[in-house]
């Protein structure tokens, strides 16, 4: 009976083995354990936007780039909730970064004067959309991990921080500005049990917003599993409505609910093609995930795309300059080449986090069911001109300026970065 027995032992272990080695292998090549860093443009090619300091996200609207920065190198390593930093809130609850609009002509950035608003701001995550009822005004939804004050007296006071209590206090802040101006007035601020852990924002109409809880777990163990185990999908996606622009009560005049569960480490949160498509990027498993709103304001994924590498807040790249045989149009997605070793490089203020962006794009093929996608890396640096790759957008460039070449300048940007960086490449 032994030889049956150890022929059922090998065939189980060679059927595991077959089944689980693309899982593995897919998550090992995520971390970067089976990748080396690489430059795919030399120095003199890079453009560095000034006062772009830790600007976790960018979105483009019309001809300007809108991204919140922190600003300050002793904040972001001293307090940055989403990477577990909680070592100084005294220093956080004092900290103000800021909204910042970059001219897409010239790629000079401006700092927007925040009116009205008060109080810390640690910035993440953000969206703009159209003011429906001001031509050339939008409204900015950033989300800012502010110490929780209880947190800030504890340490002040040297005194236990009463149990239940967290260390962030997150909420979502709501700005309208008008095109064009240096200000954007504060309008509220929202807080919600639901919104634990916010990472990005997607805004659907000025009053419907979803935001991603890209943890269940604020720190501990069990949130470095979440991490680095995909089977612990325990983050959510949170459907916000907002009845009333007048409160001065974060948790007033709001309602929320759960719009999705299911995915692993859900992070950022883009626009696509459509109103109705919502990007998701699962940033631990290097996962996109397309989505349609339903009619009931959930989301439904209808479509994921597996990339090697980690990724974060996907943007959609739409040509103007297609044609029928040429269209580039995709999603662009930044992510990190080593992430492994971010948690270690995360504290240290000269590392370098090596990054690489890719080009996702639909290929049209008659008579398949299926969508392909060709997944194209665009943009790799080794860290030293951006580092923590988090964001990027594509802007167009007339094919005629460039010799009938379809090329693009590629804006990407990073929450360690002391600047964003703008470069030509090829599409």
């Amino acid at each position: 009976m032994s030889a049956p027995i150890t022929i059922l032992k090998t065939a189980a272990a060679a059927f595991l083995a077959a089944y689980y080695f693309p899982v593995v292998h897919h998550w090992l090549t995520v971390l970067g354990f089976l990748r080396s860093a690489n430059l795919s443009h030399i120095e003199e090619e890079i453009v560095q936007i000034e006062d772009t300091v830790h600007c976790e996200d960018i979105h483009r609207y019309s001809d300007w780039l809108f991204t919140a920065c922190e600003d300050s190198f002793p904040t972001r390593f001293s307090w940055f909730p989403p990477l577990v930093i909680f070592k100084n809130p005294v220093l956080a609850s004092q900290a103000r970064g800021s909204i910042h609009v970059i001219d897409i002509k010239d790629f000079k950035s401006k700092r927007l004067v925040l009116q009205n608003f008060e109080g810390s701001f640690t910035t993440h995550g953000i969206d703009v959309i159209a003011d429906p009822k001001k031509k050339g005004a939008v409204y900015i939804f950033a989300v800012n991990h502010a110490p929780h004050p209880e947190y800030v007296l504890s340490v002040k006071n040297r005194t236990p921080l009463p149990e239940g209590t967290p260390k962030a206090r997150s909420q979502i802040e709501v700005f309208h500005h008008v095109l064009g101006s240096s200000t954007a007035k504060w309008v509220r601020s929202i807080r919600h049990p639901l919104i634990k852990t916010p990472n990005d924002i997607f805004a659907h109409t000025p009053t419907s917003i979803y935001v991603t809880n890209d943890h269940h777990y604020i720190e501990g163990h069990l949130r470095q599993v979440e991490v680095l185990i995909p089977a612990a999908r325990w983050s959510n996606t949170v459907r916000v409505q907002i009845d009333d622009w007048s409160s001065s009560n974060p948790e007033a005049g709001i309602s929320a609910s759960i719009a999705l569960t299911g995915l692993h480490n859900n992070n950022g949160l883009g626009h696509g093609p459509s109103h109705e498509d919502v990007a998701i990027g699962s940033a631990a498993s290097g996962i996109l995930s397309l989505a349609d709103i339903t009619d009931s304001q959930q989301l439904k994924v209808k479509e994921t795309i597996y990339l090697d590498s980690t990724i974060d807040n996907p943007s959609y790249f739409k040509d103007e300059y297609a044609t029928e045989e040429n269209d580039a149009s995709g999603y662009v997605l930044g992510g990190l080449t080593k992430a492994g070793e971010l948690a270690k490089s995360s504290q240290n203020e000269t590392a370098t986090e090596p990054v690489i962006v890719w080009l996702v794009q639909p290929v049209k093929e008659e008579g398949k069911a299926a969508k392909i996608w060709n997944k194209k890396i665009i943009f790799e640096d080794d860290g030293s001109r951006i580092r923590s790759s988090s964001a990027a957008v594509l802007l167009g460039i007339d094919p005629a300026l460039e010799g009938g070449k379809k090329r693009a300048w590629l804006v990407v940007t990073g929450f360690l970065s002391s600047s964003a960086i703008a470069v030509k490449v090829d599409l």
